[in-house]
C-alpha cells in the first residue's frame, strides 16, 4: 500500500506546460467555422451577424463568472491545508473520500465556470482523481440547486425522485473506476 507523502515539506509536482492552441482548440475552432459557414449558406449573412452579436453579448455576461471561477481556483490551493485535503479526499481516503466528494459536488451551487476550476484546484491540493471525478459527476447528476429550483418546479415529483435515486450510485462508481484506471497507469 502506498503511503502519503509529507506534503508539508515536499513541493507539489510540476504541472506540465499546456499550450493555448492545442488539438481541442483546433477541433472547436474548425467546428465553429464550419457551423458559421453553414449558417451563411443556409440563412444568409444577416442571420450569421445576428448570431455573432448575440454570442458576443453572451460572452460579456459569462466572462465575469469565468474570471471568478479562475480566481477561486487560483486562491483555493493557497487556503486549503494540503495534509487535510489528502486525508479527507486524497488517494488513501477510500470510499469515505468518494462520498465526501460526491456530497460536495451535489451541494455546490453554480455552473461549470465555478465547478471545473474548483475541481482542478482540489486536485492541486491533494485530492485524487477518483474524488475529483466523483465531485464533478455528482455536480452534473445530483446538483441540489438544479433539482430543488428547476426540476421540482417543472417536472412531476415522482419523476424527479426516480431520476435522483437512479443517479445516486454513479458518482461513487465513476470515482472507483477512475481510481482503478489511473492506478494501472501509474504502475
Amino acid at each position: 500500500m502506498a503511503s502519503l507523502k509529507n506534503i508539508a515539506t515536499e513541493p507539489p509536482p510540476e504541472q506540465p506546460v499546456r499550450r493555448v492552441f492545442d488539438t481541442g482548440f483546433y477541433i472547436l475552432a474548425l467546428s465553429a467555422l464550419a457551423a458559421g459557414v453553414l449558417v451563411v449558406i443556409l440563412k444568409g449573412w444577416g442571420r450569421a451577424l445576428e448570431i455573432a452579436r448575440d454570442e458576443m453579448m453572451f460572452m460579456v455576461v459569462l466572462a465575469p463568472k469565468i474570471a471568478t471561477g479562475m480566481f477561486i481556483a487560483a486562491t483555493l490551493p493557497l487556503l486549503l491545508p494540503r495534509d487535510k485535503v489528502a486525508i479527507w479526499i486524497g488517494r488513501e481516503s477510500g470510499l469515505r473520500g468518494l462520498l465526501i466528494a460526491g456530497f460536495a459536488g451535489a451541494a455546490i451551487p453554480g455552473g461549470p465556470a465555478m465547478t471545473f476550476p474548483l475541481a482542478a484546484s482540489f486536485g492541486l491540493v491533494g485530492a485524487d482523481v477518483g474524488a475529483i471525478m466523483a465531485f464533478v459527476t455528482s455536480w452534473a447528476l445530483l446538483s441540489l440547486n438544479r433539482t430543488l429550483i428547476w426540476e421540482f418546479s417543472f417536472l412531476p415529483v415522482d419523476l424527479v425522485w426516480w431520476r435522483v435515486l437512479l443517479c445516486l450510485p454513479f458518482p461513487i462508481l465513476i470515482g472507483l473506476a477512475a481510481r482503478a484506471i489511473f492506478a494501472r497507469r501509474s504502475v
